[in-house]
């Protein structure tokens, strides 16, 4: 696997409409981990820490003496930000700034304002809330001037609530607010805001859904849901340089997860691709489905496959010899997006999927064809149905052999034909093909029609054993066959996202 070291600078944008905040990125082995700055209590611990309940009167003239941040019309919780000198709270000497009132659900601005004479409080202190009050960083919390703070910005809304009820009040932090504890520190320090789990999880350049790809910008979604927000970078190099890293990392760990089961031994490809709906609508033009390679078959799901029993609740399989898979060069391309492949199937519907990254399809590509050759020499030949001048007949497709077409009934061979004495085709993409033969003896050309109730997989069966047949003549895949396992079939496609591993030339 290949291992990042942390970077910084990397904007976290979060859904909606909430401003940008700077956070740090680690990309280990497994795991993506997202960092933000906050000030934390890192030696000793507050004697105030402990749940105080606390009952203070309002005063003719300053009221209850404190402000408040959050509340639950913020969905935040609601913490003491400012004490005012000589009022209530602070002469109770059990209510400081960073406490966090408990009782969130019941609380909020208009209930403080409206308590009447009297008002009990649940208390705590929250550890984390120096960052969004801007605490002053200092050893032994000795005071300092609110512009001396730390400059951390608040992700709370403050109340605006003072109440104190004087509106000339230029109260700082006082001592007896932020009390002095021997042995007390706080420091400025990156701390895990997410941790997103590396296998499995997918990337997507683009708006949920569309064709719309953000500028430098990307989210990294786990299996299990959990998103890391809009990363956006800086510059295009940096975004595709942390994209890349991560799509190594997903493939490494996937190989690993398979080359440790087994069972799995077969599988080529796994991975996510977003296929483009069939009868899309402007903001759901795609949707996000797992592919795998495993065997004879091409399996499509929603999610991917964990246990033996979800390989049997796959939205879709295809036989791998009896489907066609093209490359979607730039003039192609349905939309806006790039990086796209098309599968054919059997019964001649098209799919067309979109991948993140070039190198991505480039990996797709090696695996689908290195399924399909191996597929072929395991079965090594194929018969299909077919008509022949209104008789039953039988066309085997050998790939030792060629081509051979026997009387259903009686089994006798009429004719065969190698591979090389093919020289055309054509067909009326309803259920009949027109074979072009040349004759070894006399060189002339000799025509076959043949009408078949399952055109499209005859069609892709007959490319899939052109295509084996050429493979092997490229000494590049030949060697590729020696460093595979003994069983015949490599765990998985192994492309790095940074290779330039030449196609195999039997691609079309």
């Amino acid at each position: 696997a290949r291992f990042r070291a942390t970077k910084t600078g990397i904007y976290l944008m979060q859904e909606g409409n909430e401003e940008p905040f700077n956070i740090r990125l680690h990309l280990a082995r497994d795991i993506l981990t997202i960092q933000e700055q906050d000030v934390i209590c890192v030696s000793g611990e507050p004697f105030y820490s402990s749940e105080r309940t606390v009952t203070i009167r309002r005063q003719t003239i300053g009221g209850f003496g404190l402000s408040i941040k959050g509340g639950a019309e913020h969905k935040i919780p609601v913490v003491i930000s400012k004490i005012s000198k000589e009022q209530k709270a602070e002469l109770s000497g059990l209510l400081f700034i960073g406490d966090g009132i408990l009782q969130v659900k019941l609380l909020s601005v208009q209930v403080l304002r409206n308590a009447g004479e009297e008002v009990t409080l649940t208390v705590s202190f929250l550890k984390k809330t120096p960052a969004f009050l801007k605490l002053p960083l200092c050893e032994d919390c000795t005071c300092v001037p609110s512009d001396q703070s730390s400059g951390t910005s608040s992700p709370l809304c403050d109340s605006g609530l003072h109440l104190n009820y004087h509106p000339n009040n230029t109260d700082t932090l006082s001592c007896s607010s932020w009390p002095a504890c021997p042995g007390l520190r706080w420091e400025k320090r990156w701390v895990d805001l997410r941790l997103i789990p590396l296998l499995h999880s997918r990337l997507s350049q683009y708006n949920p859904g569309s064709d719309v790809c953000r500028k430098n910008a990307f989210q990294v979604i786990a299996v299990d849901g959990v998103c890391s927000g809009v990363l956006q970078f800086l510059t295009a190099d940096d975004c595709l340089d942390w994209l890349q890293a991560l799509a190594s990392n997903i493939s490494s760990l996937t190989k690993h997860n398979v080359s440790n089961n087994n069972t799995h031994a077969s599988i080529i490809y796994m991975g996510w691709v977003d296929e483009k709906e069939q009868d899309s609508v402007q903001d759901r033009m795609y949707s996000p489905k797992f592919l795998a390679l495993r065997g004879s078959s091409l399996f499509k799901f929603s999610a991917p496959p964990v246990t033996t029993w979800d390989w049997t609740r796959a939205e879709k399989s295809f036989t791998v010899y009896e489907i066609m898979c093209k490359i979607l060069k730039d003039n192609d391309l349905l939309d806006k997006r790039k990086h796209c492949f098309g599968v054919q199937t059997e019964s001649g519907e098209d799919l067309f999927f979109s991948v993140e990254l070039e190198c991505e399809l480039l990996i797709w590509e090696k695996a689908f064809q290195m399924a399909t050759f191996l597929e072929v020499e395991r079965i090594q030949c194929k018969t299909y149905a077919c008509i022949m001048e209104s008789h039953l007949m039988g066309l085997t497709v050998d790939f030792g052999a060629g081509f051979v077409c026997f009387d259903a009934a009686s089994k006798a061979v009429l004719w065969r034909y190698k591979f090389s004495q093919l020289k055309g085709s054509s067909d009326d993409g309803k259920s009949k093909i027109k074979f072009l033969f040349q004759n070894q003896d006399s060189k002339s050309i000799e025509a076959k029609e043949l009408e078949f109730s399952n055109l499209f997989a005859v069609l892709h069966c007959i490319h899939a054993f052109f295509a084996a047949k050429v493979a092997c003549l490229d000494p590049i895949f030949v060697e590729s066959q020696g460093n595979a396992t003994p069983a015949g079939f490599p765990s998985l496609c192994s492309i790095s996202c940074n290779s330039q591993t030449p196609k195999l030339k039997y691609a079309t």
